[in-house]
């Protein structure tokens, strides 16, 4: 281990832990990600497989799954500083084939669809107090992409008070740098990213 991983190590090596009662989210699995004519290719369908992997055995846990996408209105009215910066948004308009489900995640009459217009499922959304009203005491956050919506997630989840976990193998995004930085910043500070198998295993045990 050299002198920078053991500060890390000795500043940040909390672990956050498991809940009682979790909740599974899935972030913005979209169309966009996965055509590689569209400018959010991502190339991330292996990041897909162990995220409807680890739905599967929340389902089967019998616990609240929450999918969500990001939709503007037709003319982008309510897309604000967001939309003008980032210009792949415009592929969210509503009604645009890029921002449909996916191939293999067709959402079930079960689970919560939550559209925002920004990068945290939390903001300016009912995510936190539908959460709460359920008795939720631990997120469990997959999705797209790493450096971006799952990490403004990341840290919005634990602002509201939630155990937070992502799951390594679940959450993908264009580039591995951004990707490892941003998973190694989250569980130093914000959350626990633990292995596919690893949130497996504990919600099999619940």
């Amino acid at each position: 281990m050299t002198g920078l991983e053991d500060n890390y190590a000795k500043a940040y090596g909390q672990k956050a832990g498991f809940g009682k009662k979790p909740a599974l989210v899935l972030i913005d699995f979209v169309q966009g990600y996965f055509d590689p004519e569209c400018d959010l290719y991502a190339g991330v369908d292996d990041t897909l497989a162990s995220a409807l992997r680890v739905r599967e055995a929340a389902h089967a846990a019998e616990l609240p799954v929450i999918l969500t996408n990001v939709v503007y209105h037709p003319k982008a009215i309510d897309g604000g500083r967001f939309f003008e910066k980032a210009k792949p948004l415009r592929y969210f308009l509503a009604g645009n084939p890029m921002g449909a489900w996916p191939e293999g995640l067709e959402p079930t009459e079960n689970e919560l669809i939550i559209s925002k217009q920004y990068p945290s499922a939390f903001f300016g959304t009912s995510l936190a107090s539908t959460l709460t009203a359920l008795g939720v005491d631990h997120v469990i956050l997959t999705g797209l992409t790493t450096s971006g919506c799952v990490r403004a997630s990341c840290v919005d989840s634990m602002s509201h008070g939630f155990i937070t976990t992502v799951v390594r193998e679940a959450v993908g995004d264009r580039h591995e740098d951004p990707h490892e930085a941003n998973l190694f910043d989250m569980n130093a500070k914000y959350a626990d990213v633990v292995s596919e198998a690893e949130i497996i295993a504990y919600l099999q045990s619940l």
